[in-house]
């Protein structure tokens, strides 16, 4: 239910009691209005009856009613652009941010594939470290392995030279014997 309140105002001289939901002060800022406007008609011709006074400040009012009416209509028909305006700028905001939540997700995205892609570098790498110091041992052994075969071929050579001379010698000792 609405709080109506009752409130005694003077206008030109004269009490009423006004109904309303607004507040007292409110209606009496009214009162006061309608009284400064009801004066301001009677000073400038006071011949006009408190009728007359009462209609014509009634007229003036609702002259400047219309007058600010008409200017609001003006101001919302000058605002209508700008809020459109502004209702696309608003929805233009909504997609850049949804634009760039989507590129930062993307972001974050190619920031895990760059970290797992240089984790998989780093283990490559220290794989192929780990297969060249492999290699040189490898390769040190094949070469020392290579040093051990010549040398064994060599010994080998010589104590098949030794063993032919030592045939040979054989044979003619064995020659010089049977004679």
């Amino acid at each position: 239910m609405t709080n109506k309140r009752k409130v005694i105002v003077k206008i030109n001289g004269q009490d009423y009691t006004v109904i309303g939901e607004e507040s007292e002060e409110y209606i009496q800022h009214i009162a006061n209005y309608i009284d400064k406007k009801m004066k301001e008609i009677i000073n400038h011709n006071n011949k006009f009856s408190q009728s007359m006074a009462a209609i014509l400040t009634a007229f003036t009012i609702t002259d400047e009613f219309y007058r600010v009416k008409l200017q609001l209509e003006d101001l919302e028909e000058e605002v209508k652009e700008p809020l459109k305006e502004l209702e696309e700028l608003k929805k233009e905001i909504v997609n850049i941010k949804a634009n760039y939540n989507k590129v930062k997700e993307e972001r974050n995205e190619y920031r895990e594939k760059l970290y797992d892609v240089r984790n998989e570098k780093d283990k490559t790498s220290n794989l192929i470290k780990d297969y060249e110091n492999s290699l040189e041992l490898k390769e040190s052994e094949l070469e020392d392995s290579q040093k051990m075969i010549n040398g064994l071929q060599n010994k080998l050579f010589e104590n098949q030279v030794e063993l032919v001379q030592l045939k040979k010698e054989l044979e003619e000792i064995k020659k010089e014997y049977d004679k």
